[in-house]
């Protein structure tokens, strides 16, 4: 600028730049002339900026989760903690909560879900009741592709519900209550002559049990003894077969103190803990309350739509956690604002799976020893 420039402009405008700490990372995305590559097209996310930055950090969020969850307990750790909780999982040095709404099992996130239970790297899953339901639904009919704008009057018309853009002919809760009758009957017969305290994570493996499809999130829950606990269990069609089931065959309880105490005891006595929430409401505040009881989870990453100007658990960041000690203060939290639909798939190609393919190597290695 010349020396006719109103100084008051020329100050503001060229404000002196401090210099920028010796460890700042410079944006840059991922350039395609380098090839389409979807491992690095995912890592370069993290020096992308905004929701694509909290989403690389929320990749080296869950990865230190399981690479802590990798090392081998030491002999002293396993003295000073044995788990409180009766059927618990091993120790490890990293106890993993999971969890998620039940649209997303509703949706294709299903499959993502049932990956990461199959192969036995969460410990702990807190979903809703329809979270549950929807796993059995499909293991005995189909959810459809709708369309958002499709209008509900017809819809009922023709026995179709809508889940967003997904569609659930009622015929699959006709098939769904068909199934589920029985194992009602069971549960009471067992409570009333073998004594057996109902909770519904008792409920849940059971139905996981029952059911005998490897395509179901629940069946791997069992087979892998990973506690799910679904404290809103009546609300959904679940809760509908068990009110259709009380005028059939009276006198079902199920407790839900017991099922608390084992959640707690899932934080309480861990070595260290990650939480990975997929939306809010119940599922994000039960794992999060049951954190608290430990002074605040070593790992967690948050994904969600919600905002924090409602005051709504749902949309509170992180360090709203750490104020309640449901975070510890020497976390590294990360919340990313966006759809899991879209997120989740593409953070277990860059977390789980990778894990995953590594231990089917060394599982081959070893068998050719």
């Amino acid at each position: 600028m010349d020396n006719s420039t109103p100084s008051i402009a020329k100050e503001a405008v060229l404000v002196t730049s401090e210099a920028m700490p010796s460890d700042a990372e410079a944006v840059k995305g991922y350039d395609f002339n380098n090839g389409i590559n979807h491992h690095s097209l995912l890592q370069s996310f993290r020096q992308t900026g905004f929701q694509a930055t909290n989403f690389g950090l929320a990749i080296q969020e869950v990865n230190r989760m399981l690479e802590l969850k990798a090392k081998p307990v030491s002999e002293k750790d396993k003295n000073q903690l044995t788990l409180d909780a009766a059927g618990s999982r091993p120790l490890s040095n990293c106890s993993i909560f999971l969890g998620y709404t039940s649209n997303l099992i509703s949706s294709g996130v299903r499959e993502s879900i049932r990956y990461v239970v199959e192969h036995n790297l969460v410990d702990c899953i807190v979903t809703t009741a329809g979270g549950i339901e929807e796993d059995f639904i499909k293991c005995l009919a189909d959810t459809y592709i709708g369309d958002f704008r499709l209008p509900g009057r017809q819809l009922r018309d023709k026995g179709i519900n809508r889940i967003g853009n997904l569609l659930a002919p009622n015929d699959n809760y006709c098939k769904f209550e068909t199934w589920i009758m029985p194992i009602l009957d069971q549960l009471v017969e067992e409570q009333n002559t073998h004594n057996i305290n109902w909770t519904p994570s008792k409920i849940i493996a059971r139905l996981g049990k029952e059911i005998n499809n490897c395509n179901s999130v629940y069946y791997w829950a069992y087979k892998n003894n990973i506690p799910v606990f679904s404290p809103a269990l009546t609300d959904g069609s679940i809760g509908d077969m068990i009110y259709f089931h009380s005028y059939r065959n009276p006198g079902l309880r199920i407790d839900i103190v017991e099922d608390i105490r084992r959640m707690n005891s899932q934080a309480v006595f861990a070595l260290n803990t990650g939480m990975l929430i997929l939306g809010g409401g119940l599922v994000k505040h039960h794992i999060c309350n049951a954190n608290l009881m430990r002074n605040g989870a070593d790992f967690s990453v948050f994904v969600n739509t919600a905002n924090e100007f409602d005051g709504s658990d749902s949309g509170a960041r992180p360090d709203e956690a750490i104020s309640w000690g449901k975070i510890k203060k020497t976390a590294n939290p990360v919340k990313v604002y966006g759809e899991a639909s879209i997120l989740f798939p593409l953070m277990v190609a860059e977390t789980f799976a990778p894990v995953v393919e590594k231990m089917k190597t060394a599982d081959h290695d070893n068998k050719r020893v």
